[in-house]
């Protein structure tokens, strides 16, 4: 399955942080289901997989920043 065929828009990086802190909080309580844990579980595995998206996208547009600019200051 290709990853970026789920992505629904951009990624708002630090709210999707706040999400997998409040679901590992809310994990490491014990007060959860079992059904409701793993549901927490799958949704906070996805937050931190579009985060790495994220982050692999922004590093990749860094590099080709620094490279151009490389270039440029080469003449």
């Amino acid at each position: 399955m290709n990853k970026s065929s789920k992505k629904t828009g951009p990624v708002n990086y630090e709210a999707k942080v706040a999400k997998i802190e409040e679901i590992i909080q809310k994990i490491e309580t014990g007060n959860l289901e079992m059904t409701e844990m793993f549901n927490s579980f799958t949704l906070a595995s996805q937050y931190l997989h579009e985060c790495e998206d994220f982050l692999t996208e922004k590093q990749q547009q860094l590099t080709i920043s620094v490279e151009t600019l490389a270039e440029e200051l080469d003449f």
